[in-house]
């Protein structure tokens, strides 16, 4: 808070007369000005539509009875000779009024040392273009990481005053990940998500991780173009990708902030095989960091009319660095910024703005892109700087076909130590994963059908009937494969 009334201090010396400040916090905003005022001796009121102008602290009242009307409040501030303070709260519905307008600019225009300063406060204020050169705009300040645990452990505090002294449940480890994912939301945000945590059961445990990070995710109003992924998988699900798996490991610390190194990672892209697991490879990413997901989905950025498309994907990304610490997965990039002779450059334009949010960002969010069609991808998007590497994710080999049947055959509550897998990892060459696991879910229909138990017998009969991708489309795939093991770091 200190910082703020610093800053605040510095607009009014340099006789700024029109201050504006976007902000879902206005109690904060006022308690901020509240002190600033006392510090310098000012007089200063506040203004809304149901009470008018308020005096607070010393000096004259106002004559006039009726300044809900906000022009005659601004007319009020307008006929005061004092160095005055004026706080207009949610003043954004009248700036389409042209007296308000011209009273603003006035006052705004007026440069006198003993002339009133106005500051008008709301969520979202857009200002007229006659205003918005004459203006200065002001944010307060984002808790960090020290006052974001000292809310945590006031409202622990208050918890275990209310519940006959028992002690709020929690681990260092858990706790420096809940502050992190607190980044972003303002002070009373910050406290409420924290007394919702502990009001539950009286814990903060990893198991309250993923709803803190779908309150966040709601509390920032990002639904549309951007989801929040809820079920992020874990490495235990991801099979094979040991070279993917061991790149990410080496980072974490670095990305996570928890390490020396000062060059935080800044994202992936993932090529390959379809169904060879590059959406899973993309949520465990967020799984094993415990990092809230994003997924972006470039078919709901489109809009007909021109320069929404590209307006669409930069409060996308605004949302994103919104939500740091996070994982912003872009699935099937290629189909979003491909060049289309129907699309009237917004493809280009798109790319434009993603490439300058990549090589410009300083937030913390790590972009997992994955891709089908390597053909279709700019140069210019896998350039090192941009992304830190391009790894191409390949069809099993047979350890990690075993590896993938014994994950499935697991998830689906079938003893694993009744199916031969070796012989099955065999039947099953040439498959994807994703392949393999609709053999499984095929092979339990089968057997739930003749009401029998899953067994070697009905897996191998699943996968006999299955033709693969990579004998349905060989050239192509064959082609891919070669494209990905001459360009790319192989992940498995």
């Amino acid at each position: 808070m200190k910082n703020d009334i610093h800053d605040l201090g510095l607009l009014l010396d340099s006789r700024v007369k029109l201050i504006i400040t976007e902000s879902w916090e206005e109690p904060r905003v006022l308690e901020t000005m509240a002190s600033l005022a006392v510090k310098r001796a000012r007089t200063w009121y506040t203004w809304d539509q149901v009470d008018g102008l308020r005096r607070l602290g010393f000096g004259a009242e106002i004559d006039e009875t009726d300044t809900c009307d906000p022009e005659k409040a601004l007319q009020c501030a307008r006929d005061d000779t004092q160095q005055s303070i004026y706080v207009f709260c949610d003043l954004h519905p009248f700036l389409d009024n042209f007296k308000v307008v011209r009273l603003l600019k006035l006052l705004a225009m007026n440069t006198d040392s003993r002339a009133p300063t106005v500051m008008l406060v709301s969520h979202q204020l857009k200002l007229p273009p006659e205003l918005s050169r004459l203006a200065a705009r002001v944010e307060l300040s984002m808790p960090s990481d020290e006052q974001l645990s000292a809310i945590i452990r006031e409202e622990a505090a208050s918890w275990t005053e209310q519940n006959q002294g028992i002690k709020v449940r929690t681990d260092s480890r858990t706790l420096e990940q809940v502050v992190r994912n607190l980044r972003g939301t303002t002070h009373e945000e910050a406290r409420r998500l924290a007394r919702k945590l502990i009001a539950d059961d009286g814990a903060i445990t990893q198991e309250d991780v993923p709803a803190l990070n779908k309150a966040k995710f709601s509390l920032l109003d990002m639904q549309g173009v951007l989801s929040f992924e809820q079920d992020t998988a874990h490495f235990a699900e991801v099979g094979g990708l040991l070279h993917f798996k061991r790149w990410l490991m080496e980072r974490q610390a670095a990305f996570l902030g928890t390490g020396t190194i000062k060059d935080a990672p800044r994202g992936v892209m993932l090529v390959g095989v379809q169904g060879a697991g590059k959406s899973l490879a993309a949520k465990a990413v967020a799984g094993v960091w415990g990092l809230p997901l994003l997924r972006l989905d470039f078919a709901a950025l489109y809009n007909k009319y021109i320069g929404e498309t590209e307006k669409n994907l930069r409060e996308a990304l605004q949302m994103a660095d919104c939500m740091e610490p996070c994982v912003l997965w872009i699935d099937e990039i290629e189909k979003g910024l491909a060049p289309d002779g129907n699309d009237q450059g917004v493809s280009r334009r798109l790319l434009g703005t993603l490439l300058t949010w990549m090589s410009e960002r300083r937030s913390r969010v790590f972009l997992v892109a994955t891709a089908n069609d390597v053909s279709q991808l700019p140069p210019e998007l896998i350039r090192k700087g941009r992304l830190d590497e391009m790894f191409f994710i390949d069809l099993p080999d047979g350890s990690v076909r075993e590896e993938i049947l014994r994950i499935h055959l697991h998830k689906r509550g079938l003893d694993v130590d009744g199916f031969n897998l070796p012989a099955l990892a065999q039947a099953s060459e040439g498959f994807s994963g994703a392949e393999i696991e609709q053999a499984v879910v095929a092979a339990v229909y089968a057997a739930s059908a003749r009401q029998q138990s899953v067994t070697g017998t009905h897996l191998q009969a699943a996968l006999a009937q299955t033709s693969p991708l990579s004998v349905v489309m060989a050239e192509r795939l064959q082609a891919l494969r070669e494209w990905g093991r001459e360009r790319a770091v192989m992940a498995g």
